[in-house]
């Protein structure tokens, strides 16, 4: 990609290939941002956008292909070096070191006096209005808080080239809106800012020009109002996906049977970031719970669940009160939770891909000598289900990609024969071909009897696979919607508040 007139671009990738193994995940992508703009890199999970810009930050090398900085041609071969040329990446998993404090871990890697950093990002967090403490332990901080900390790094560094991946994925609307004026800012002190997304009203919102990653190459790009949402969809979520997971919907259990009980029922369920929530979902079906970021979805699926505390209200399992109940109770009455954050509450990141697949249902493989030939069985089963790309069972489960990660997580769950199951984001981090296979599985399941309660930001995500839906907003259920009655405009409305 040559530039023939004006000034060079600020950053220019031309010609880039990258596979790992036999998997080719960049094919001749090429791409040019210039200052003062921000470009959207939308795409299927899968599709090669955090892989191309973890090569822009120094963190892969690419197989083929040149960058260019200002015009000049540079090697970015590790994050320092990519820091020292003025680019800097936010990633979509916080990299915190949790034993530190929020002021050491921002201070890591500056060349300047703490007292010095300490006094700029006090200076940012006011500027932006941020509930952060410099005092505080990273491990204290919720996902949210993570993530404001990473931009803090990033802003810290004077980054010229700011990589923002999906990174209002666990900020409340107030933190949103106050990242959006700081990008605003940042883009008339002529700072570029790549961003991805799978949001596709932030697209319209803040991005001048967007790019469509498919199969490892851009098929379209150009400024924002050449697009259409339409278009968007095409990359966020691929067509074969969403029909795939639609032929296969039945007439749910419940619908066949209207006399049928209640799988789960919550009632009046109150906890930290949610108030009187009342619920049921019903076997052989999926019932979605869509709201915004911060409106109390997963602290409202971790409280049932044993994880969080409840204050208030009942939960019912097939009749049955479990309210209180911890996690181990939990799963051997056939509830259990696949969570949104699979590095603190999803994985053991050391241990192999097998012992993570089996490390749930251990007890009931072999009681006095653990049959090793099972173990294998039931991991062989799911890494050909979900295509877990890995070596071999004994591979440690954190040299795997986060996508699947996150199928192993899902393997080591659907091994429990839950009778209800919460799913919490399941498809973060999962390529569009898992992503079609995942939806595949969760209608088999419903068509098997299991209740599914459906937790997910992807609001397409919703409509593919939601029998019922209810949304919530500000900690509270704030609308229903039956069969019939799901759209996406009418979702969306009940999600930011306006029923």
């Amino acid at each position: 990609m040559v530039e023939q007139n004006g000034p060079a671009p600020l950053v220019e990738v031309e010609g880039m290939v990258k596979s790992f193994g036999e998997n080719a995940v960049l094919r001749d992508v090429s791409l040019a941002l210039r200052r003062s703009d921000v470009m959207a890199v939308v795409g299927g999970n899968g599709a090669g956008k955090s892989t191309l810009m973890k090569i822009l930050a120094g963190i892969y090398t690419p197989d083929k292909g040149s960058i260019r900085i200002e015009g000049s041609d540079v090697s970015l071969h590790t994050p320092s070096a990519a820091h020292a040329m003025g680019v800097y990446l936010v990633p979509q998993e916080p990299l915190l070191f949790p034993n530190m404090t929020v002021e050491e871990n921002l201070s890591l890697g500056l060349d300047e006096p703490r007292t010095d950093v300490r006094k700029r990002a006090v200076a940012l967090i006011k500027r932006l209005n941020w509930p952060l403490s410099m005092s505080r332990q990273a491990n204290s901080l919720s996902i949210a808080e993570q993530q404001l900390v990473e931009i803090l790094r990033g802003l810290l560094r004077s980054a010229k080239v700011l990589i923002l991946d999906e990174p209002t994925s666990s900020l409340t609307f107030a933190e949103i809106q106050s990242l959006f004026k700081l990008i605003k800012e940042l883009r008339a002190e002529g700072v570029g800012i790549f961003y991805i997304t799978h949001r596709l009203d932030e697209v319209f919102e803040i991005a001048t020009h967007v790019a469509i990653l498919r199969d490892g190459r851009v098929t379209l790009e150009g400024p924002v109002g050449g697009f259409t949402r339409e278009l968007l969809l095409q990359g966020l979520l691929p067509s074969e996906s969403r029909k795939g997971s639609a032929a296969a919907r039945t007439k749910t259990l419940h619908e066949n049977a209207p006399d049928a009980k209640p799988a789960l029922v919550l009632d009046r369920v109150s906890g930290y970031g949610f108030r009187d929530v009342s619920l049921s979902v019903y076997p052989g079906e999926v019932l979605g719970i869509a709201g915004v970021v911060g409106a109390g979805r997963t602290e409202l699926a971790e409280a049932v669940f044993g994880i969080g505390k409840l204050v208030g209200g009942r939960v019912l399992l097939e009749g049955a009160d479990i309210t209180g109940c911890g996690v181990r109770d939990a799963i051997r009455k056939g509830l259990n939770y696949i969570p949104e954050d699979r590095r603190r509450n999803g994985l053991f990141g050391a241990a192999s891909v097998r012992a993570n697949v089996t490390s749930a249902v251990l007890d009931t493989l072999g009681r006095v000598f653990l049959p090793v030939f099972r173990e294998r069985k039931l991991t062989s089963k799911y890494i050909e289900e979900f295509s877990i790309s890995t070596t071999g069972q004994e591979q440690s489960l954190g040299a795997l990609s986060g996508g699947n990660q996150q199928k192993v997580i899902i393997s080591r769950i659907l091994a429990t024969n839950p009778k209800v199951l919460i799913l919490d984001e399941p498809t973060r981090g999962i390529d569009a071909g898992a992503r079609g296979d995942v939806y595949r599985i969760i209608d088999a399941l419903k068509a098997e009897g299991l209740a599914v309660l459906l937790i997910s930001s992807d609001m397409e995500e919703i409509l593919a696979l939601s029998d019922r839906v209810v949304t919530m907003y500000n900690g509270a259920i704030n609308r229903e919607f039956g069969p019939g009655e799901i759209a996406l405009d009418g979702l969306m409305a009940a999600s930011f508040g306006v029923c």
